[in-house]
């Protein structure tokens, strides 16, 4: 006797809900629902609160630890020229890491209950539900954790008056990256740079999903040969 395929019920929970698909996982979740009304994650008042996060959010917490960790060298003896010289760095690492990051763990192929949950709550559920407003950025708890194990490596791997700068110019990086990618989904660009750069990111949403990885910019696509296929579609 074969066992009943799982469906999802759209209209309760879903994370608990969606690593019952089993290996089935993978193609639900690259179906995406074009819609601007996000699907309830938890039953939980308070765990729903923590995943969703307005997009202003991202600068106005991150900023001033960006402008504290650049002046924070400068206090240690950094020239100006040298601390704006660690932030470009620090920047220009975070499009790696970018990069990296969603090629190969946002993208990763699950097929397990706890496999398939955890990446619908990484990335699944964004290209699940791409106009997911209040799901598009990281929520700054989850943000905060993750940056003191970055945190420390910049001060095994560099010296005391450059690791803040160096973690203010990342961080800079991320708050970047968060903004635009928001703006992606759901601005209106009028210049020829933001409209292709949108086009770029849609066509990873909506045509061609194991290409296109890069966010702010497509530098690292073009160095490891996932750019997509030049004829791109805008869909909104």
């Amino acid at each position: 006797m074969v066992a009943q395929a799982f469906t999802v019920d759209l209209n309760k929970p879903l994370v608990f809900q969606v690593g019952h698909l089993g290996d089935a996982y993978q193609e639900w979740v690259h179906q995406p629902i074009v819609s601007k009304e996000g699907p309830r994650f938890f039953e939980s008042e308070f765990w729903e609160f923590l995943t969703r996060t307005a997009w202003w959010v991202i600068p106005i917490i991150w900023l001033p630890v960006v402008c504290w960790s650049i002046t924070t060298s400068i206090h240690r003896r950094l020239s100006i020229p040298q601390a704006a010289l660690c932030v470009g760095f620090g920047i220009f690492v975070w499009t790696l890491v970018e990069y990296t990051l969603h090629r190969f763990l946002f993208h990763i192929k699950t097929c397990s209950y706890w496999g398939n949950t955890m990446h619908y709550l990484l990335h699944g559920c964004h290209h699940k539900h791409p106009m997911d407003g209040l799901r598009l950025v990281f929520p700054p708890a989850a943000a905060a954790i993750l940056c003191i194990p970055f945190w420390g490596l910049l001060r095994l791997l560099s010296t005391h008056s450059t690791s803040p700068a160096l973690f203010g110019g990342g961080l800079l990086g991320y708050v970047m990256y968060d903004v635009t990618h928001y703006y992606l989904h759901h601005g209106q660009p009028s210049k020829e740079v933001a409209r292709n750069l949108k086009r770029y990111h849609l066509n990873h949403h909506f045509r061609v999903q194991t290409k296109g990885f890069g966010i702010t910019s497509s530098l690292w696509d073009r160095v490891f040969a996932t750019l997509p296929p030049s004829k791109i579609t805008d869909k909104r």
